[in-house]
């Protein structure tokens, strides 16, 4: 029998079609309901299309400042499951070093 799980993700929108709220759960999260995020930025690889789709969103309350520690730290994790699925290390590495240097550029890390 296979096993399956499910994330689910609600947007709450205003009347501009901004999303105000997005709240998250996920069946094998410890809180599997009422999470709450400011940002999403989900990527998805396009079998047929050889290509990565993407969904960027993220509410209006969402600091600028935020908003560039969210993008460096998705960053160097990005380069944690680089690492991980091919086993590229200097890469990973590469990867790991250009967000901790755009970070610290961008005054979200010292």
């Amino acid at each position: 029998m296979k096993k399956t799980s499910e994330i689910k993700f609600k947007v709450h929108l205003d009347e501009n079609h901004l999303p105000l709220k997005i709240d998250w759960a996920a069946d094998q999260s410890e809180k599997s309901e009422n999470n709450q995020s400011k940002s999403i930025m989900l990527a998805l690889w396009d079998e047929k299309e050889n290509n990565t789709l993407r969904i960027d969103l993220w509410t209006k309350d969402m600091m600028v400042d935020e908003m560039k520690k969210f993008t460096c730290q998705n960053i160097i994790t990005m380069a944690d499951a680089f690492e991980r699925s091919t086993g590229e290390k200097d890469a990973a590495k590469e990867i790991r070093e250009f967000g901790k240097q755009l970070a610290i550029k961008l005054g979200v890390l010292r």
